[in-house]
Formats: C-alpha cells, sequence, structure tokens
C-alpha cells in the first residue's frame, strides 16, 4: 500500500499523519516504523528502506517526508514503489508538490492520495461543530463561526482553544467563548475600521486603546489597518467579480472578501486613495521625526467617517 498525504493545511494533514502512523504502531509496533526525510536522505538510503524487510515485525511501515526533493527519487519513484515487498507499507508526505510534475501525476495515479486544503471560515465552522460532537460536545453553528472570527483562522489555534472549552463545559455557548477566549488583534482591528466607517468613533476609539491595552505597538496597528485597507482596495477595483471570484484570485477567505466589501461599498476609489496615502503619511513621518503616534492614529480614525 502507498498512501500520499498533501496540501497546505498543515494541522489536517498532521493529524491525519499521526492517526495512520498510530493504527500501524498499534497493531505492528514502534519497531515496524521507519521515518526518512528526503531533504536528509540520500537516493540510496531512500532506497535501501523501501527494498528491505521488516525487521522483527511481520510488516513495516516506511514514512517519507518530502521525498520528491530527492531528484533522483522523484525520477525513480515509478519503479521504486512499483518493485515493493508484499510486506511494506509506504505513507509519502508531501505537503507542497508540483500538480504539473510527472512525479505529481504518477503518485495521483498509483497511490492513495489525500489532498488537504485550508478551510475557509464556513469549513473551519463546520469543523468545529463537527470535532466537538466527535468529543462529545455541542456547539451551535452560529457560535462557532463566532469562535472563528474571534480567534482567527489558524486550525491549530482553534483546536487548541475547542479542547479548553469542551474542558470547561461540553455544551459551548457564546458566553463561554466570550469568557475563555481572547480576541486576536487583527480581528478587533476590523471592529475598529468598521465602528469608525460607520461614524461610530467613539466605539472606533476604545477599540484602539484595547489594543494598546493588549500591548500592541502602534507600528503594528498600522500594518493591520494597512492590511485591511488593502482588501478593501482589492475588493473596490474588482470590478464586476463575485465575492468568490476576488477570494480565488486574490488568494484571500471568502469571510475576508466579504468584511472588505462592507467598507468598500461605503466609500469612493478616490477616498480610499486618500485614507492609504494618508496611513502613509503617517508612517513615514513616525519612522524619520519624533511624533506621539497614539494621538496621531486616532485622529486619523476621526477623518475615516
Amino acid at each position: 500500500m502507498v498512501k500520499v498525504l498533501t496540501g497546505e493545511n498543515t494541522f489536517a494533514l498532521k493529524s491525519a499523519l499521526n492517526a495512520l502512523v498510530s493504527d500501524f504502531i498499534a497493531e505492528h509496533g514502534d519497531i515496524a516504523v521507519e521515518r526518512l526525510d528526503g531533504e536528509d536522505a540520500s537516493f540510496e538510503r531512500l532506497q535501501e528502506s523501501l527494498q528491505s524487510s521488516p525487521f522483527l515485525a511481520v510488516r513495516k511501515l516506511v514514512v517519507l517526508r518530502n521525498p520528491g526533493v530527492n531528484k533522483q527519487f522523484a525520477e525513480q519513484a515509478e519503479k521504486l514503489l512499483g518493485d515493493l515487498p508484499e510486506t511494506t507499507d509506504v505513507l509519502i508526505v508531501e505537503p507542497k508538490i508540483d500538480k504539473r510534475s510527472s512525479y505529481y501525476k504518477f503518485l495521483k495515479k498509483a497511490a492513495d492520495l489525500q489532498e488537504y486544503a485550508e478551510l475557509d471560515e464556513n469549513g473551519l465552522a463546520r469543523w468545529l461543530v463537527e470535532t466537538a460532537q466527535k468529543q462529545g460536545g455541542s456547539l451551535r453553528p452560529a457560535d462557532a463561526r463566532m469562535l472563528v472570527d474571534r480567534v482567527g483562522t489558524s486550525q491549530q489555534l482553534l483546536g487548541n482553544e475547542l479542547d479548553k472549552l469542551l474542558l470547561y463545559e461540553p455544551a459551548i455557548t457564546r458566553d463561554t467563548i466570550e469568557l475563555l477566549t481572547e480576541a486576536t488583534p487583527q480581528s478587533k482591528i476590523f471592529d475598529l475600521l468598521e465602528a469608525a466607517f460607520a461614524g461610530n468613533t467613539r466605539h472606533a476609539i476604545e477599540l484602539y486603546r484595547d489594543q494598546r491595552a493588549q500591548k500592541v505597538d502602534p507600528s503594528q496597528i498600522i500594518a493591520m489597518l494597512a492590511w485591511q485597507l488593502k482588501i478593501v482596495a482589492i475588493v473596490k477595483t474588482a470590478g464586476s467579480r463575485s465575492g468568490d471570484e476576488i477570494a480565488r484570485e486574490a488568494k484571500l477567505s471568502p469571510y475576508t472578501v466579504r468584511q472588505g466589501q462592507s467598507i468598500a461599498d461605503r466609500l469612493t476609489l478616490a477616498r480610499l486613495k486618500q485614507l492609504i496615502h494618508e496611513l502613509v503619511v503617517i508612517d513615514s513621518r513616525s519612522k524619520r521625526e519624533r511624533i506621539d503616534l497614539d494621538e496621531a492614529l486616532q485622529n486619523y480614525l476621526f477623518t475615516l467617517h
């Protein structure tokens, strides 16, 4: 058996890898598993591992991480994997692989290839709901989406937060999410912009001061504001493209695009350019002059409405 794990979702890929290896060890023992890294092992070492018989075990599992970086292995993969002993299983981990290559095409045709793509916000929310249920808890879809909005899109971080929430109370609610999790600076910055553009300057300033209380440096806030405005600019200049098309072409999540659209609809392109220019001026001045950056940024927020 040859199984291939690929894709940019490192959390899901690692989880699948650990589960497969654990199942094999449970049946055949630790000694039956060989692990090699294509960046370190020579072609001869990779070849020897694949062709040798198990030692003190009925079967063995060879786990190869990034073997494709070894040019000789990639070129001879078809022969090597086609001549495996019946007692050898192979698990290939290739997080990033050129889908145009003959190596990828061979693996896709001849192996059990499982691809783990990054999840967007909706996918992460569904995953949270399903994972909570599997662990004997409960989480409503709306609350799962709130958790994603609050914590961010790191599946690893979301998994850690979910474990904490389930330990506190299996039935996860909006109240326990607010009690036990911290909002990420990036999500707060969008809330800040949203409040400022909606004319709720007082709330925008409160959110700004909350960032500072969390020890977020003003220069970091500038960078996060610039990122959010960049997204708004992408959306604003996308013409008649749909949100999904924008997300796909700009390599952004659909949810991020929808956030940007909510602000872009309130601005002319000329006004958006002006706001970006003013933020650039504040950043440039802070690097060559001694200015009160907190005051400059709060004044900037007052001008957004």
